[in-house]
C-alpha cells in the first residue's frame, strides 16, 4: 500500500532535512565555544606568562637587595678605626660595633662641644 503515497514512518519534513536557520544556529554555536575555548587557552597562558615575570623580577630585586646589604656590612667591616668625614667631622670606633661620629668643624649647626673635648681627652690619653 505504499503506491498512495503516503508515508507513516517519516514525520519530519519532505526532504528529510532540518530547516536552514537550524542549521546555523548551530554553527554559530559551536563556533562561539570554540573560539571561547581557545580564548581561554590564550588569556590564561598570558596570565601566567605575567606571573611568572612578575615572580623573577621578586627575585631578582630580593637578590638586588641583599647584596647592597652585603656591600654596606662589608665597607662598616673594613672601614678604618678613625677617618675623616665628609663634614669635617671624625669618627671613632668606641665599642666593637658602636661608631660615634664626632662633628670637629666648630661652625656646623650639629657640633656638639662636650663630644668634641671627649674625643680630645681620649685621644690624649692614648
Amino acid at each position: 500500500m505504499s503506491a498512495s503515497g503516503v508515508n507513516v514512518g517519516n514525520t519530519s519534513s519532505s526532504s528529510g532535512r532540518e530547516p536552514t536557520y537550524k542549521r546555523l544556529q548551530q554553527v554559530l554555536r559551536y563556533s562561539a565555544l570554540a573560539f571561547g575555548v581557545f580564548y581561554g587557552f590564550y588569556h590564561q597562558s598570558s596570565l601566567l606568562a605575567q606571573q611568572k615575570l612578575n615572580e623573577i623580577n621578586r627575585e631578582y630585586q630580593a637578590k638586588e637587595s641583599l647584596i647592597a646589604k652585603a656591600k654596606a656590612e662589608y665597607t662598616k667591616k673594613t672601614m678604618p678605626q678613625e677617618s675623616k668625614t665628609e663634614g669635617g667631622g671624625k669618627r671613632e670606633r668606641l665599642a666593637d660595633s658602636v661608631i660615634m661620629t664626632v662633628i670637629t668643624d666648630p661652625n656646623d649647626s650639629k657640633f656638639d662641644l662636650e663630644a668634641y673635648l671627649t674625643m680630645k681627652q681620649a685621644d690624649q690619653a692614648k
